[in-house]
This record gives structure tokens, C-alpha cells and sequence, in this order.
């Protein structure tokens, strides 16, 4: 496996708390880090690949086609957002 060096600047809270857990967790803060990144990293692809498989070969003109045929009615009062918003 091949290594790259990142500089990563990261805030103090943070650092403290990776830190923390990377102590909790028995191995060094550099291994903690880039296993949290491999596993964000792992989640963002397979999200990635879920939708894309769900979105098949939909177009956005076909969503458009949809969103144009629904009817022009108000929100249910359950979905309604109060004026704070």
C-alpha cells in the first residue's frame, strides 16, 4: 500500500477530541484520522452508487415531466412551514 502525506490543519476541538478517541481506541491519532477518512470515504461512494443505480437511466427532463403534471395545490397543513420558516 502506498502512502501520501496531507498537512491537515484541523481546529483544536477537534484535534482533541480525535485525539481522545484515537487514546480510547489504542492507536495513534495519524491511524485514527485515516480511518475515519477511509470510512467517510467508503460511505460517500456507496451512497454514490446506491443512487445512481436507484436513478437507473432517469434524465431530469422525466422529473421535470412529472413535477409539471402534479397539481397546483397548497401544502397539507402538516407539511406547512411556519413563518420563521
Amino acid at each position: 500500500m502506498s502512502k501520501a502525506t496531507y498537512p491537515l490543519k484541523l481546529p483544536a476541538s477537534v484535534k482533541g477530541a480525535a485525539a481522545r478517541l484515537a487514546r480510547q481506541d489504542g492507536v495513534s491519532l495519524n491511524q485514527w484520522i485515516a480511518a475515519a477518512v477511509a470510512e467517510k470515504v467508503g460511505s460517500v461512494e456507496t451512497a454514490a452508487a446506491f443512487l445512481r443505480q436507484r436513478a437507473g437511466d432517469a434524465k431530469p427532463a422525466g422529473m421535470l415531466a412529472f413535477l409539471e403534471a402534479a397539481p397546483d395545490l397548497p401544502p397539507d397543513e402538516a407539511d406547512r412551514l411556519d413563518e420563521a420558516g
